[in-house]
């Protein structure tokens, strides 16, 4: 699906079925150097399940036109313009990574437009290495392997995907390596520059859930249970075992967590 936000074309996954505002809709909002293919699995299951779903690429990486926008706070606004621009009111928003971050911040500066919340791999503060931030600083395909080794849990290295025929580490891999120039940099940058997240989660006042992997190095389960108990009234889901990517490693249970 095509949109035209904040005048630049925006191209939106919508899970195998044309977009329907006349429905629920959830907008799924992907992580740092990805874009909406990592939730082909997930957003399928939601489009096919009553739900109207928009899977957007974020400005600058996908099919959506730059530049990547560089804080969180700018995120969290377009994502806003997003929903106005489909044609609907509000939405429900589940988030992975930086992307759980424009989520909830989202959901605190334009609360009317934000229905319910899910908040997958997240953490407060988002911190990054200097390792890594360097390495995307320079376009060294050194962070698309620190990105890819650190994000995939112990399960995900050795194979085991839930999808016969895919091989999560190299498929990261791939992906991130189609990044634009100076877009993981920005990404990174802007999550670890946010530093609002424990504020924004006290104003939050719609049905939230946060789920965690009890593996992920790259925002531990500490750091995503701050979050929860931050946010009034959330649940928090811990799956055992899945790292970082837990949306690829152990789709159904994640599945599973947000329909509960």
């Amino acid at each position: 699906m095509q949109l035209t936000v904040e005048s630049k074309r925006v191209f939106a996954g919508t899970g195998g079925r044309d977009f329907n505002p006349s429905l629920p809709t959830v907008v799924f909002l992907h992580g740092a150097g990805m874009d909406h293919s990592v939730w082909a699995l997930l957003a399928r299951a939601f489009a096919h399940h009553g739900f109207a779903v928009l899977a957007p690429d974020l400005p600058g990486h996908g099919r959506s036109a730059g530049p990547a926008l560089t804080s969180i706070a700018a995120l969290a606004d377009w994502t806003a313009a997003l929903i106005d621009a489909a044609g609907i009111t509000a939405a429900g928003i589940i988030g992975h990574s930086m992307g759980s971050l424009i989520a909830l911040e989202t959901a605190a500066r334009h609360p009317a437009k934000v229905t319910a919340l899910s908040l997958i791999a997240t953490a407060a503060p988002m911190l990054v290495s200097d390792d890594l931030l360097n390495a995307a600083k320079a376009d060294d395909h050194a962070a698309v392997d620190m990105i890819s080794i650190w994000g995939e849990g112990h399960r995900a290295t050795l194979g085991g995907s839930e999808v016969p025929g895919l091989w999560m580490l190299g498929g990261s891999e791939r992906l991130l390596e189609h990044a634009k120039p100076g877009v993981i940099f920005a990404d990174l940058s802007a999550c670890n520059a946010y530093q609002d997240a424990l504020a924004a989660a006290a104003m939050i006042a719609v049905p939230s859930h946060v789920i965690q992997g009890s593996r992920d190095l790259m925002t531990p389960l500490k750091s995503g249970r701050a979050i929860a108990v931050a946010i009034p009234g959330c649940r928090l889901t811990v799956i055992e075992g899945a790292g970082h990517m837990l949306i690829s490693e152990r789709p159904n249970e994640v599945l599973k967590a947000l329909r509960g």
